[in-house]
């Protein structure tokens, strides 16, 4: 069967000879927002700190019984200790076994509950992982379950050899998902799988072998909260690839797109924000996914929350999804957000919103999403252009950071060319070029020309040979030469780079030769 994710055929997130982007734009934005995540708004590992049943005994910690650094070694004492007990409680046979297994999982669960970084070493050291197994067997008491799985899940939230300790025990845990099963343990155990999905492709690919992504899909469709934002978690962590089959395996189960569209415009922020990042996993890997959310409500309920909310954690996915289905299936741009339709002046202007914000990633995404709205027909291009977005981008372009000025270069390249005929140059559209000349691009392009990044030049030199060909009056020469363009380019006069090195010479030779200036 073919490979069901991006393949050669598929619009590019920007299309035109103003920076084709890489093939795998998409799938490398995936790869990149999700170390964002890691590291900035959500873990893709997390602790279980509070129980999921929500009861307030110790299961919650205050911030007092946290460990200091220094107690760390106490810590994997009392944490050896603790398996210890375990072992003899589950060797226990006699009058009150089964409460005996219980204090002692309690016990060794708050340890891996007391610290940013748990005792999960001491733990293992001693022998936890065939223990809770044990204690997972089915017919045990849901209060017995329900402390071995949270063992397991803190276990899982560890070092990557940590984590792949609990390869035994992903059987059980997946087996747990079932209907038999109580919902606080399965919530647990989806927990404790998220925690191992999220740790790589190897064990990703275990999971998915062990049928873990029809289970956790099937916790989806319940309408209980806690329950579905678990398992959407979870979901993010199992289909973030590369390999795009289980994105694809996954959208296709019955109710899972219907299931999708109602908690993000139904559920609150939290579970919004963890169907969001399911989303953004599911546009960014497979065609399928993205042909049969294009079809759906999505768009317009991602422009309405991106209207409307103003929680950075659920923006950022909610921008990154409308992104990759803008890139991803012309449906969007062609059918869904034509220009003239009320939905796309609402795009336009969340896209707006996000642009003004003070957080860069905002700016960033916003600006992805607005230079594939520019890749589409000339009613797109001229939609963007006379929008409030313009001066924004030609300040963004002036003054923010490079990685955001790369983006906000797309969509002023994107808005002044028109598709050529054949596999020609692309015809410019004057007044659009003419109107980001006069607003004083040139400078902010030049700066790209200079840089060190190959994606980011290239992206330069095409828009400088716009306004050295397109420039009414023969204007474009001086412009550039005034801007110290000529010297921008002779950089590339011996560089390493083939295209970079024939682009900048051809330029050079073409509109600075040795006739330049002589008719004046």
């Amino acid at each position: 069967m073919a490979d069901d994710g991006l393949i050669s055929h598929k619009r590019d997130p920007i299309k035109s000879s103003v920076g084709n982007a890489a093939a795998q734009r998409r799938r490398q934005h995936a790869v990149t927002v999700g170390k964002e995540r890691r590291e900035a708004l959500m873990r893709t590992k997390r602790l279980c700190r509070v129980g999921v049943s929500g009861d307030s005994d110790d299961a919650s910690l205050d911030d007092g019984d946290m460990m200091v650094e220094e107690d760390q070694s106490v810590l994997a004492a009392q944490t050896s200790l603790a398996v210890e007990e375990l072992k003899l409680a589950v060797a226990y046979q006699g009058k009150g076994a089964t409460q005996k297994r219980v204090n002692a999982l309690r016990d060794l669960r708050r340890l891996l509950s007391k610290s940013e970084f748990p005792p999960v070493e001491a733990a293992l050291r001693a022998g936890a992982i065939p223990l809770l197994i044990q204690c997972l067997s089915f017919g045990s008491p849901d209060e017995q379950l329900l402390e071995a799985a949270w063992c397991l899940t803190n276990i899982a939230a560890g070092k990557p050899e940590e984590t792949k300790a609990l390869l035994p025990a992903l059987p059980l845990l997946v087996a747990h998902l079932g209907e038999k099963s109580s919902v606080h343990v399965v919530e647990q155990c989806a927990w404790a799988l998220g925690n191992v999905a999220g740790e790589g492709e190897e064990l990703r690919n275990v999971l998915l072998l062990q049928g873990a992504l029809p289970a956790l899909a099937r916790m989806m469709l319940p309408n209980k909260r806690s329950t579905v934002r678990t398992a959407a978690w979870a979901l993010s962590n199992l289909i973030k690839g590369p390999d795009p089959r289980a994105a694809t395996e996954l959208i296709k189960i019955d109710g899972i797109p219907d299931v999708i569209v109602r908690n993000l415009k139904k559920g609150d922020d939290e579970l919004a924000t963890e169907v969001a990042w399911v989303v953004v996993y599911l546009t960014a890997l497979s065609n399928v996914a993205t042909t049969i959310l294009a079809k759906s409500d999505l768009v317009q309920v991602l422009v309405e929350t991106l209207a409307m909310s103003s929680s950075l954690q659920l923006l950022i996915p909610m921008l990154r999804s409308l992104g990759n289905l803008v890139a991803g299936d012309t449906h969007i741009t062609n059918v869904v957000l034509v220009a003239g339709h009320e939905i796309t002046g609402n795009a336009i202007q969340a896209l707006v919103k996000c642009l003004k914000s003070e957080h860069r990633i905002l700016k960033k995404e916003a600006a992805w999403v607005l230079s594939n709205i520019a890749a589409g027909s000339v009613e797109h291009k001229r939609l963007v252009f006379s929008s409030e977005a313009m001066q924004l981008l030609l300040n963004l372009l002036s003054t923010a950071a490079f990685d955001i000025k790369k983006e906000v270069a797309y969509v002023l390249g994107n808005i002044c060319v028109a598709p050529a005929e054949g596999s020609g140059r692309p015809n410019v559209i004057l007044d659009h070029l003419v109107n980001l000349v006069r607003g004083g691009c040139v400078t902010g392009f030049l700066v790209l020309v200079r840089s060190a990044d190959v994606e980011a030049a290239k992206l330069g030199l095409q828009f400088i040979e716009l306004v050295l060909r397109g420039m009414p009056n023969g204007e474009g020469p001086k412009l550039v030469e005034r801007e110290d363009g000529i010297d921008a380019m002779e950089i590339y006069q011996f560089h390493e780079n083939e295209e970079l090195r024939c682009m900048a010479n051809e330029l050079v030779d073409k509109y600075f030769g040795e006739e330049y200036g002589l008719d004046e």
